[in-house]
């Protein structure tokens, strides 16, 4: 059954920063089922002008150039990890999915990402020693999201008017949140909330996490930088994504309303519609 994608996105610098230092890519194709049709990136970069500007740069353009000359991004599942996902064999499916050639593909390019960023800081000591990025993609395959992320920025699923969080966030206060140190609405308050763990230059290899999520027609994605979510939550995120069916428009409102609520950080939304 052929599948029917939109996306948007849009960047902004929000109220507090001069620069902007997110980067952000989409591209989407109508495709058959089982084929590459969509690739989705939003990446924040750390460090300041020259520093963080410029990993993020690097870690969207790299994510890009893989995707594009990469077979393997291209190649059709395993047929027994197709059969075992539609029967339900969480086991076997573990055991296909650490092997798809789609997880391979997304580990190899955020490797080549991270070495990227990693070999600017080396050479560049003197205005990049801090520079880093997190990222977060989707790599759209029929009716499949492929989601990976590291550090804090975010992939959502909106479905049915529920707002379901997709990546986990690399983060101090995300950690103390799943230890029951802290309510997850401290999150927003906590003098460390800007600290995180896991991010793209710090070191190399980087560890990346992967989930793949089956989609629905109706299905709503929102990739989005720190910069939105810490000053949008989500129950208002889910209202502005139900609310607004075109996907430019959705992005638009998102992003101002992040500016309303503060703006202090770089603000960078992707709205996906599916079916």
């Amino acid at each position: 059954m052929p599948i029917k994608i939109t996306a948007a996105g849009q960047s902004d610098a929000g109220r507090e920063r001069e620069k902007n230092e997110d980067w952000f890519y989409l591209r989407v194709e109508q495709s058959l089922q089982e084929e590459l049709s969509g690739l989705l990136v939003v990446a924040d970069g750390m460090g300041g002008h020259l520093a963080g500007e410029v990993a993020s740069q690097l870690t969207v353009e790299t994510l890009e150039s893989e995707f594009s000359r990469s077979p393997r991004a291209t190649r059709k599942l395993d047929a027994r990890a197709r059969q075992s996902w539609e029967q339900g064999d969480d086991v076997t499916a573990s055991a296909a999915i650490a092997a798809a050639p789609v997880y391979a593909a997304i580990r190899e390019a955020v490797q080549r990402a991270n070495e990227v960023v990693y070999d600017y800081t080396q050479h560049y000591p003197d205005r990049a020693y801090d520079a880093g990025s997190t990222v977060t993609m989707a790599v759209l395959k029929g009716w499949t999201a492929y989601v990976a992320n590291v550090g804090d920025s975010r992939t959502y699923l909106l479905r049915d008017g529920r707002l379901e969080q997709l990546t986990t966030d690399h983060s101090l206060v995300a950690g103390l949140v799943a230890a029951g140190s802290i309510q997850p609405e401290e999150i927003y308050s906590h003098p460390q909330r800007n600290v995180i763990y896991r991010s793209l230059g710090s070191e190399s290899p980087v560890e990346v996490d992967i989930t793949r999520h089956p989609l629905r027609p109706g299905d709503r994605l929102l990739l989005c930088s720190d910069g939105l979510w810490e000053m949008v939550r989500d129950p208002e995120i889910a209202t502005l994504l139900e609310g607004t069916p075109d996907v430019w428009e959705a992005c638009e409102r998102l992003v101002q309303t992040a500016n309303e609520h503060g703006g202090k950080d770089n603000i960078t939304a992707i709205v996906v519609k599916v079916g």
